[in-house]
């Protein structure tokens, strides 16, 4: 299943006619894998965002958020109590502010 963050990578990479192979090589990884993160079948490491961000001429912190939606979504996918969960989560997180 395709992940946000997966297709927006895709969106960037074709609207700049970059070949997966570049974009994997500028970010130093196999073809494969950038091909599994678009698809939504594998993530990069949190690490590699800013690079990815530079590479793609994408904003940062948007790539991050997309990323870290992607992560919250495969802990409580299918999890009755998900949706309550993610409120509570973001109550605690507000009141931290």
């Amino acid at each position: 299943m395709a992940t946000q963050f997966g297709e927006k990578i895709r969106e960037l990479r074709t609207k700049q006619n970059m070949l997966l192979r570049q974009l994997a090589s500028k970010l130093d990884v196999d073809t494969s894998i950038i091909s599994k993160v678009e698809r939504g079948d594998r993530q990069l490491k949190k690490e590699q965002i800013p690079l990815l961000a530079e590479i793609l001429q994408a904003d940062k912190e948007d790539l991050l958020m997309l990323w870290l939606a992607d992560q919250l979504y495969n802990v409580i996918e299918g999890e009755p109590m998900g949706d309550e969960a993610l409120k509570s989560v973001s109550k605690k997180i507000k009141k931290a502010k």
